[in-house]
């Protein structure tokens, strides 16, 4: 057992995958000031704030992640060249384009809410309730974002 009383080896399978989540929410998030930065047209004043409330939630939830792998007894990665080998989200290149910006978080999102199921059967079955309730609560409000995005794009 592991001093917040969970079985060792369950924990380090949960704290991979958290890592790998902190990578792709690491990603997610610099893709997301990307768009904040640079966006143009018609709907700039609309998605302008739109990403910054975004990119200001990716990284509280950052910080969370990186302190539950703390929590479970892990070190939390911290380096964008292992975030950019082991996240499923890769680097935007179009960030001007507000509708190919809404199709990136989109895709994004479905790629963070996949893997936090994941990690909600992981923890699940290690009796982690930490872990659980967070995963939880971000897929709650991601699927209520996805839906908002959605309706955005008419979709």
């Amino acid at each position: 057992m592991n001093r917040i009383g969970l079985n060792k080896e369950k924990s380090k399978q949960i704290a991979e995958k958290l890592n790998e989540l902190l990578a792709n929410y690491s990603v997610f998030y610099q893709n997301t000031r990307g768009y904040h930065w640079n966006i143009q047209g018609e709907k700039f004043f609309e998605l302008h704030v739109k990403f910054e409330e975004l990119y200001n939630d990716l990284v509280l939830k950052i910080d969370e992640v990186a302190e539950r792998i703390l929590t479970l007894a892990h070190t939390p990665q911290h380096n964008y060249s292992i975030y950019n080998q082991i996240a499923e989200i890769k680097e935007s290149t179009e960030v001007n384009d507000g509708i190919k910006a809404v199709e990136n978080i989109l895709e994004s999102f479905k790629t963070i809410i996949v893997l936090q199921r994941e990690i909600l059967d992981l923890s699940d079955e290690a009796g982690d309730e930490g872990t659980n309730a967070l995963m939880s609560d971000y897929i709650r409000e991601q699927e209520k974002l996805v839906w908002m995005y959605s309706a955005f794009m008419n979709r």
